[in-house]
């Protein structure tokens, strides 16, 4: 799967977990059910990984963690917050560069509606052929 093709499952996923538990939940329980229905789908799942990266000669190894990294190519930041702030998505893009990767999802379950809770946020990423933000019935 490239990475379009991961998101589009990602947020077919996340669309669902939003609709059939609501907002109000803490974080680390989207996370945890986000994960094991991201691995239901035969998808390799990474939580809570660590972003190593070295600065001016220093190795930083545990400094920051994504909440999310699936199939080794997309982050996924989660939020259950009213809205989102700026920082969130600068968050996200300052993960992929370190990581160099080209794409990540910030997915906020605190909103009202789903369609104010997904954000795409791109990193050089130039390949949006296969981009998809549908929603699947699988989770129904």
């Amino acid at each position: 799967m490239n990475v379009e093709e991961v998101s589009s499952v990602v947020v077919d996923a996340a669309y669902h977990l939003h609709r059939e538990l609501g907002p109000g939940l803490l974080e680390s329980v989207y996370e945890a059910v986000l994960a094991q229905m991201l691995e239901k789908c035969g998808l390799q799942v990474e939580r809570q990984k660590s972003v190593t990266f070295d600065y001016e000669g220093i190795h930083f190894d545990d400094g920051l963690r994504v909440d999310l990294l699936v199939e080794g190519c997309l982050v996924v930041e989660l939020k259950s917050v009213e809205k989102i702030a700026p920082v969130h998505a600068k968050q996200v893009l300052t993960y992929l560069r370190l990581m160099q990767l080209p794409l990540g999802l910030l997915i906020n379950f605190g909103a009202g509606t789903f369609k104010e809770s997904v954000r795409r946020i791109a990193n050089n990423h130039t390949d949006f052929r296969s981009s998809r933000l549908r929603v699947n019935q699988q989770y129904g």
